[in-house]
């Protein structure tokens, strides 16, 4: 496909809150990063880190881990996402959801701005890049079109053991299941959804890893409205309203710098994220 998106794919956002399949990376280049993941698993065991290496990659995994921050500054990303966003653009979360294969982890259904202590906006969007294949026996994600045209919704909180969200929050509204779409992707495939989307997935029933990378990313307009202060990565154009704290990306994994920065960013979100 061509980048920027097309006038159809634009309207398509704009009326049903997702779009996919976008192909973004070369199906080797998505083999490699997995790889390089992959990696990170042997070279840093149990007592290696502060911190169990599960928990850099699903919490600002950009910070510390240089492979994720650079997936995030794909330029054919970067391409698709200033089609919707413009062309100002920062990262304010990157995360790795990793499904093991014959596991009954999921993510219930959810709004993802519920948590993050930046609004409503329409001006934050994910990019869910697949590192392995997401189809509907892996548990790929699932999108009700138009959802993203509601408000906010109350969500509960039910710490329940399988589900993958920090809480294990579930919007407090029936969602008829028959209405939402499968988010199949194949290696190297993205897809883009709104933060007031209802979306979730289902357990991983196949014999692979279901394997994702997802970047939230905010134009400079958007702005933390809970914690004192908020980070942020600029990977496009430039940020003429500073509500963020800039910083550049990792050149090591866990270098000392970067891993006191991630100390400080996680401490000043707690406020927001708990």
């Amino acid at each position: 496909m061509s980048f920027p998106l097309s006038p159809a794919q634009v309207a398509q956002y704009r009326r049903d809150g997702f779009l996919f399949p976008v192909d973004v990376l070369p199906r080797e280049e998505a083999a490699n990063y997995r790889a390089e993941m992959e990696s990170l698993e042997q070279r840093y065991g149990a007592g290696s880190l502060p911190q169990p290496l599960s928990r850099f990659f699903r919490v600002n995994g950009h910070v510390v881990i240089p492979f994720m921050s650079r997936i995030a500054r794909t330029s054919k990303i970067l391409d698709v996402v200033q089609s919707l966003l413009g062309p100002n653009l920062l990262v304010w979360s990157c995360e790795l959801f990793i499904k093991e294969p014959g596991t009954r982890k999921i993510v219930s259904w959810h709004q993802d701005l519920t948590y993050w202590g930046l609004g409503e906006t329409d001006e934050q969007m994910t990019a869910w890049v697949a590192l392995s294949p997401a189809t509907v026996e892996s548990g790929c994600m699932r999108f009700v079109a138009g959802s993203h045209h509601q408000p906010l919704l109350p969500h509960r909180e039910t710490f329940h053991k399988d589900n993958l969200l920090s809480r294990g929050q579930e919007i407090e509204v029936e969602v008829e299941e028959s209405t939402a779409s499968n988010i199949v992707l194949q290696p190297g495939q993205m897809s883009l959804h709104h933060g007031r989307m209802f979306h979730s997935s289902g357990p991983n029933l196949s014999q692979d890893r279901r394997i994702g990378v997802a970047i939230r990313y905010v134009t400079p307009g958007v702005r933390q409205t809970v914690a004192e202060r908020d980070y942020a990565m600029l990977v496009r154009g430039c940020d003429p309203d500073r509500n963020w704290i800039n910083f550049a990306p990792p050149e090591e994994p866990f270098g000392t710098d970067s891993m006191a920065l991630y100390d400080r960013i996680l401490a000043d979100q707690s406020a927001v994220l708990g």
